[in-house]
């Protein structure tokens, strides 16, 4: 009789233990949510007002900063992420590629892949200090005479690469990486050894059946690290500051302000990599040393603009990834 109730009272217990965390999870979670609503709320207040074309399309004014635009900011984080995605994405599937399915499984690797998933958690100012001194002045190799590498179509190439586009997009690659890396390879690794078997067992070269087998059925989970890196990289503002990108400037890269600019001179497009630029996340990080309370306003149009980009980027890559989906036969 003792026994039953000692294990009555156990059960209970264990039962009234199980409720008060899932109290406490319901709490965390309301909270968190509370204070997200909060935050959104309170910007959409103070600045949905100032989201218009007027502020999409204008420059930066100091002197009066009701004029003020996020323009040069929004061409900016456009070119730093396009040329950040060309940076890091083939590298990065590349690399994981390489490690899971042609490499063997030696201290060498087993020690990259450590080094990777530690790389993962680095602080972002720290990838910042390392472009500065890798990207922007080369390790001073050209400190006493810049070099200029002249080619056809008006290309050119500065060296060291100084405090441009390329520069803060190489930066962000390096940042990019271990996150894209390491979701491949849990991508890959997700893949039912018997597709590759089946696929060599029918007469495929290993190139063949990761190319047309293995990259498409894990393609879902590496667009997943793509976006996850991405959002990351978009939002950032420590390591471009780092490395030179500016808080105010009054032009675009390099002067371009619309697409029709660039189709009526095309060659322009090689001279952007190595212009002067900001960012959106930077534009806004300038604003917030302005007391005026018009400043406030225009900061928070600012972050309004940067959500919408950053769920835009977010949204077409989660389309692309249901998009492979539908196509898995498996």
């Amino acid at each position: 009789m003792s026994n039953t109730s000692a294990a009555t009272e156990l059960l209970s217990g264990s039962r009234q233990r199980g409720r008060w965390f899932e109290y406490a999870c319901w709490l965390a979670t309301w909270s968190a949510m509370a204070i997200l609503v909060t935050l959104l709320f309170v910007i959409l207040w103070q600045g949905l007002t100032y989201v218009n074309w007027h502020f999409l399309s204008r420059y930066e004014d100091k002197l009066q900063p009701e004029r003020s635009g996020i323009l040069p900011g929004l061409w900016g984080s456009f070119w730093l992420m396009l040329l950040t995605c060309a940076f890091s994405i083939p590298v990065g599937v590349g690399a994981a590629v390489y490690l899971e399915e042609y490499s063997n499984d030696n201290w060498l690797t087993r020690l990259i892949k450590l080094n990777l998933s530690n790389l993962a958690g680095v602080p972002s100012i720290v990838y910042g200090i390392l472009g500065l001194t890798v990207f922007v002045r080369m390790f001073d190799i050209f400190a006493h005479q810049k070099l200029v590498v002249q080619g056809p179509l008006g290309m050119y190439m500065p060296l060291p690469f100084g405090e441009t586009i390329v520069s803060g997009a190489l930066t962000l690659s390096l940042l990019s990486l271990p996150v894209i890396i390491v979701a491949t390879q849990e991508a890959l690794r997700a893949v039912p050894q018997s597709l590759r078997h089946a696929s060599i067992a029918l007469g495929a070269t290993r190139w063949q059946t990761v190319s047309r087998q293995v990259l498409p059925a894990a393609l879902p989970g590496i667009m997943t690290g793509v976006i996850l890196s991405i959002s990351r990289a978009i939002g950032e503002t420590a390591p471009l500051i780092v490395v030179g990108c500016a808080t105010f400037i009054q032009e675009c890269p390099p002067g371009v302000d619309s697409p029709v600019e660039l189709l009526q001179s095309p060659e322009m497009i090689f001279q952007i990599p190595f212009s002067t630029y900001t960012s959106l996340p930077n534009t806004i990080y300038g604003w917030s040393s302005d007391a005026r309370p018009v400043v406030a306003h225009k900061i928070a149009a600012g972050i309004i603009v940067l959500l919408v980009v950053l769920m835009a980027i977010n949204g077409l890559a989660i389309y692309i990834r249901n998009r492979a989906q539908k196509h898995l036969n498996w």
